[in-house]
């Protein structure tokens, strides 16, 4: 299994071979790997590697358990993990190598699908802002990396954008750096490469954007959404929507179904991770070409580094999924998607 190396960019751009499903482990774990719907059809890639090694129920057991705790917050991981497992618990050991890298393709297949449609619901949104200021691009504001690098193919916040700009609509996106792992300047190296106009601003600053009347709707991603329509995303995020509906900017969320958790009724049973110290204690760059880190903080000093933040429903203008834009309610989601309406009940 080839990847590109996510901790290395915007610098740096390397592929690297996971040839174990303890190798998937590690990149997801370390984020050489990220991105919700990424992580999900790495894992169910890990399974396959896992079913190459020891096809037993046991071993592939002991392996989604380990690919599940490598990050507990964004639902898609045990998506993947739960569909790949109810498909090989179907066929015989012999067979389930080749029944999980089949599987392994069909949820990357179905992610850029609902990718795909996520960016034409959204698209719709983007058209109808740009009518309303014709001479001008529709200026989006974003935050965490939803984008191409963390999706199979086009994204989830991003697909909405990356299809406008193709189709000739004048977009520009503010780009906020997402601290302290930087997931913005990921979101700034695939806007450059596709050519779309953005400008990097800092997590601070976005306020300010946002009650000069410089934004004109913001799109971010999710890592999980309960059935009623709270959404986790990368730290950052709910200040963002509090700030938006103060200054009367639509908070528009992109939502793949696989990132929905309809067993969940409130935001505030989502585990969130806390992460390394460090992450926040050091910085890295680069310096003369080669990479560098500083340290910013005594090892000594208390360091908390939450991952996600909870944006509740009510902050949220709609959820862009692949079916269509929803209201960020139970019912309205129970509407799109109504095989999970008892799930959510």
């Amino acid at each position: 299994m080839l990847t590109l190396d996510q901790t290395l960019l915007p610098h740096e751009e390397r592929w690297i071979r996971l040839e174990r499903w303890t190798d998937v482990a590690e990149a997801i774990s370390t984020m050489r790997v990220r991105g919700a719907p990424l992580i999900g059809a790495a894992a169910a890639y890990g399974v396959a590697l896992a079913a190459r090694e020891d096809p037993s129920d046991g071993a592939l057991d002991r392996a989604a358990a380990t690919l599940l705790g490598t990050r507990p917050t964004a639902v898609n991981l045990r998506w993947a993990l739960e569909r790949t497992r109810r498909a090989l618990g179907r066929v015989p050991e012999e067979e389930r190598e080749a029944a999980a890298y089949h599987e392994a393709a069909a949820i990357c297949e179905a992610d850029v699908a609902a990718n795909r449609s996520i960016g034409e619901h959204g698209g719709k949104l983007l058209r109808a802002l740009a009518a309303r200021n014709p001479d001008r691009p529709v200026r989006v504001l974003t935050h965490c990396n939803a984008g191409r690098l963390a999706t199979v193919a086009w994204g989830t916040a991003t697909a909405p954008v990356y299809l406008a700009h193709a189709e000739g609509l004048p977009v520009h996106v503010w780009v906020s750096e997402t601290r302290p792992r930087s997931q913005g300047l990921l979101t700034a190296w695939e806007l450059a490469r596709a050519g779309v106009a953005h400008t990097v601003v800092t997590d601070s600053a976005c306020g300010h954007l946002l009650a000069r009347g410089e934004v004109d709707v913001c799109l971010v991603g999710t890592d999980r959404t309960t059935a009623r329509g709270d959404v986790a995303n990368k730290i950052g995020t709910y200040p963002k929507a509090l700030a938006a509906r103060e200054a009367g900017v639509p908070f528009y969320v992109a939502a793949p179904s696989s990132s929905i958790d309809w067993s969940l009724a409130s935001g505030a049973a989502i585990p969130i991770e806390e992460r390394d110290g460090d992450e926040v204690r050091v910085v890295g760059g680069v310096v003369d070409g080669a990479r560098r880190s500083a340290r910013i903080l005594d090892r000594a000093t208390d360091v908390a580094n939450p991952a996600f933040d909870i944006t509740p429903a009510r902050l949220i203008t709609g959820l862009i999924t692949e079916r269509g834009v929803a209201l960020a309610t139970r019912a309205a989601l129970a509407d799109l998607f109504p095989e999970h309406a008892d799930a959510s009940s």
